[in-house]
């Protein structure tokens, strides 16, 4: 008789409301290979503790709270790093999406691979995951290592073959001042996630001091002391270099325009264009929305002119 597929849960929570679309029901899983310096959660570091979930009892943990999650809502799964525990993720996601539900993968990507077994694991948690959100911590492989123990070359491997397979993906950058706050790297960033196809949000974190007890509960000097949060200028800053655009199939002789537009609203924090109409169909081009100020911006063309209106 098989031995079942046994995951390691840190935590739960259940009502988790960023960490995927919607309302969500996240499971914490244990252990992390990455030492970031500014990481706020170092208890789910440790790969042997944490509690012992079946994946088909945390589906049907999970299923308890399904009304309040909408046409929206759905499981993620974070960490921790959940990708420590692939097996357990493939028949979890799998059982979620035999019932219909929106799955989530929230990861910094350190254990991927393309060496076998893992890749080929891999590939098939990717058929059952409908959005990866991927912490981009820093673009320099050696500021990369300072910063986190480990290299990202893997990191950003992992990021173009989500890209190429077609599956949503949420970027996040923690921005720490002095260490991942600097032009370049942001300019850098920026230009590495324009390169992916499916990116449908960046996220700029400002850092914070809230896990600093945990360290100190667990006995582990912080590498940060003494380092206060991102002034909001620097956050505005930071959101101004990464502002992205995401355009869906936009008519190619209206795209210099579209260019020249949104270049005119770079200061807009994550501009998305969420629908692009053919001018057969209908003269209202798109809708661009900035998801974390929920500012708008309007754009309607006609046969002879592009009418352009901001609201906030």
């Amino acid at each position: 008789m098989n031995e079942k597929i046994t995951g390691k849960i840190h935590s739960i929570e259940t009502f988790g409301l960023v960490d995927g679309p919607g309302v969500r029901f996240i499971a914490f899983m244990q252990g992390c290979r990455m030492r970031c310096k500014y990481c706020h959660n170092p208890e789910t570091w440790q790969e042997d503790c944490g509690e012992d979930w079946q994946p088909e009892a945390l589906l049907k943990r999970a299923l308890r709270y399904r009304m309040y999650w909408g046409k929206d809502g759905g499981i993620t799964v974070s960490g921790g790093e959940p990708l420590l525990q692939i097996d357990f993720l493939i028949e979890f996601f799998k059982l979620a999406k035999q019932e219909g539900i929106h799955t989530a993968l929230d990861t910094s990507a350190n254990p991927y691979t393309k060496e076998e077994p893992f890749h080929s694991k891999w590939l098939e948690l990717m058929k059952y995951t409908d959005l990866v959100i991927l912490d981009l911590k820093e673009m320099d492989e050696e500021k990369h290592k300072k910063l986190t123990g480990c290299p990202n070359s893997n990191i950003l491997a992992m990021a173009q073959e989500i890209s190429d397979l077609g599956i949503d993906l949420w970027i996040r950058h923690v921005l720490v001042p002095d260490l991942t706050d600097d032009e370049k790297g942001l300019a850098d960033l920026k230009h590495f996630i324009d390169g992916l196809r499916t990116v449908k949000r960046v996220e700029i974190l400002p850092y914070h001091t809230l896990g600093l007890f945990k360290w100190e509960k667990l006995g582990i000097k912080y590498p940060l002391e003494g380092v206060n949060p991102p002034s909001e200028e620097a956050v505005a800053r930071a959101e101004k270099i990464l502002g992205y655009v995401l355009i869906l199939f936009p008519p190619h002789f209206l795209l210099h325009i579209f260019l020249r537009i949104i270049h005119s609203f770079s200061y807009l924090n994550n501009l998305y264009i969420l629908t692009v109409f053919h001018p057969i169909v209908s003269h209202k081009i798109q809708f661009v929305q900035t998801y974390q100020n929920h500012d708008s911006l309007l754009i309607f063309y006609h046969e002879n002119h592009v009418d352009v209106s901001y609201t906030s």
